[in-house]
C-alpha cells in the first residue's frame, strides 16, 4: 500500500492522541487511526486544520516524492505520446 501521509510520525514524534484530533476535527477516533495507517486520506481541508492545530506546515504531513527516482512521465512526455496518437 503506498504510504500518502505521515500522520503516524509526526502524531508519535509529537505525542499526539487521535482522540484529541477527532474531537477537534469532529470526526471519530476510528477515522483519525484509518488516516494515521493510511488506510483512508482527510481531506486537504482536514489536513489544514490539523497542520494549524500542530503548528506544521501541510508538507510535513504528506509523503514527500523522490523525483530522482520517478520513472512516470513528465507533462512534456506524455503531451507527446498523445500527438503521436492522432
Amino acid at each position: 500500500m503506498m504510504k500518502i501521509n505521515r500522520l503516524d510520525i509526526i502524531f508519535k514524534e509529537k505525542k499526539i492522541k487521535n482522540r484529541v484530533i477527532a474531537k477537534f476535527i469532529n470526526k471519530s477516533e476510528s477515522t483519525i487511526s484509518l488516516w494515521r495507517n493510511n488506510k483512508r486520506q482527510p481531506s486537504l481541508e482536514e489536513l489544514i486544520c490539523i497542520a494549524k492545530l500542530l503548528r506544521v506546515s501541510i508538507y510535513d504531513l504528506i509523503e514527500p516524492i523522490n523525483w530522482d527516482n520517478e520513472k512516470s512521465d513528465t507533462y512534456e512526455e506524455f503531451v507527446k505520446k498523445v500527438k503521436d496518437l492522432k
